[in-house]
């Protein structure tokens, strides 16, 4: 006689049935692929844990991130199966974070994927996760085409199977064990994973190691700038549309400074495309290197003007910087700030004062407040925040106060906005 199960027992037996032999399935295409994983360590006595890396195609080369390996020369990879080799680097990109490590001929390393990433698809991140050699975890892509670092040019995938520190330089593969990416960074600044994570696209590893092993690969330009977002506020502020990058300092003899680039320019566009985004500069700039140079249409003090970036010459350091939104209220002035001036330079702080949470200091000029020259704007009230280029002994920037901003109060630490979100550094 049948036995009849209760309605809630027959569900999860049913799903036991679905899962369980997908579940199995999978054992095997994961053992395949963590065949050429490594765990990766220095290749000295101190013998320091430094991350993961994987074979890549062929097996010929390993690959991993370049913030792996370092400035190392040479590392120490093991596999699965316990066997170790030393690993020659022989090529690295700090900039879009991916090195490229020599190893004994032996087995094949694992493929690129045929088809693009989906959003929902199910992958596993193979690595070293906090030096537990060999682990994997299982997630499901959350999104695709995240620019996770505006100076980079790479759309990275964003995933939520569990990384962690040493997770970096492993590969995520999908459901058949073709590579799908190469994990690279956790979303958290506290280094610890919370559920998102992004990886390295795998046409652009095809891209990115093919280029560095041949040698063809040019490193990105760095125009040698500081530059922030035209937020609503700043647009305000200045009177102008909320697009494009704002121009806080310029680094000497750098590309941008030849290019004849300035403090307070607004960049609106590169190569005649308009800058919607901070990181559409970075995707401009390496388009451009096949013809070398970069056409820059700009906006000084009311005036288009077109300035052109020589991308042959020796290249700097390029920032940008994130605008915290404050709340507009009422009237005030410079003095209720907390800023006591002779001229344009401020000669004392208030304490506690929104000057001070904002950064400045005593013996700092004022350049320009709203866009304008300092000495016609310093008697006026303003009833929204106002947007100073202060001249300090590191440079010029942008500061952009709000008294009444929300939100807790930071104490300046540094030369910028304490109250800005840094975002990059090129």
């Amino acid at each position: 006689m049948p036995v009849s199960l209760p309605p809630l027992r027959r569900a999860i037996f049913a799903v036991l049935l679905l899962t369980t032999p997908t579940q199995a399935a999978d054992a095997p295409m994961l053992e395949t692929a963590m065949a050429a994983v490594f765990t990766v360590h220095s290749a000295d006595a101190e013998d320091r844990f430094l991350g993961s890396a994987f074979l890549w195609g062929d097996g010929e080369v390993a690959v991993s991130n370049a913030h792996v390996i370092g400035q190392a020369t040479e590392v120490r990879l093991t596999d699965a199966a316990g066997h170790e080799q030393i690993g020659q680097v022989i090529a690295s990109d700090p900039s879009r974070d991916v090195a490229v490590i020599a190893v004994k001929p032996g087995q094949g390393g694992l493929i690129p994927s045929a088809t693009p990433p989906q959003l929902g698809a199910e992958v596993w991140a193979l690595g070293a996760p906090l030096d537990i050699e060999f682990t994997v975890t299982a997630g499901r892509i959350s999104a695709l085409g995240r620019q996770t670092d505006p100076a980079t040019p790479i759309r990275m995938i964003q995933h939520d199977a569990a990384l962690n520190p040493g997770s970096s330089g492993g590969p995520l593969i999908d459901s058949t064990g073709a590579l799908v990416g190469m994990n690279a960074q956790i979303a958290d600044g506290s280094r610890m994973f919370i559920g998102i994570a992004y990886a390295i696209p795998s046409a652009d590893l095809t891209r990115i190691v093919q280029g560095l092993v041949d040698e063809t690969l040019p490193p990105i330009p760095k125009l040698g700038l500081t530059a922030r977002p035209v937020s609503r506020q700043l647009a305000e502020a200045l009177n102008l549309a909320a697009t494009g990058l704002l121009v806080d300092a310029i680094a000497p003899a750098s590309l941008a400074e030849q290019a004849g680039l300035l403090p307070g320019d607004v960049i609106l566009a590169v190569n005649a495309a308009s800058l919607t985004t901070p990181g559409d500069l970075a995707f401009a700039v390496e388009s451009a290197q096949s013809q070398n140079r970069l056409d820059l249409t700009i906006l000084r003090a009311g005036t288009i003007l077109i300035l052109i970036a020589d991308l042959t010459e020796p290249t700097s350091r390029l920032t940008l910087r994130g605008l915290k939104a404050p709340q507009r209220r009422a009237v005030y002035t410079l003095q209720t700030l907390g800023l006591t001036l002779s001229q344009t330079q401020i000669t004392t702080v208030t304490p506690n004062s929104p000057a001070l949470i904002a950064g400045l200091t005593a013996t700092e000029t004022i350049l320009q407040i709203d866009g304008q020259p300092a000495q016609t704007q310093l008697t006026q009230s303003f009833t929204h925040p106002v947007l100073f280029l202060i001249q300090g002994t590191t440079g010029t920037r942008h500061v952009l106060i709000d008294p009444w901003a929300t939100g807790k109060t930071l104490h300046p630490v540094g030369g910028a906005n304490v109250l800005d979100r840094d975002v990059v550094v090129f």
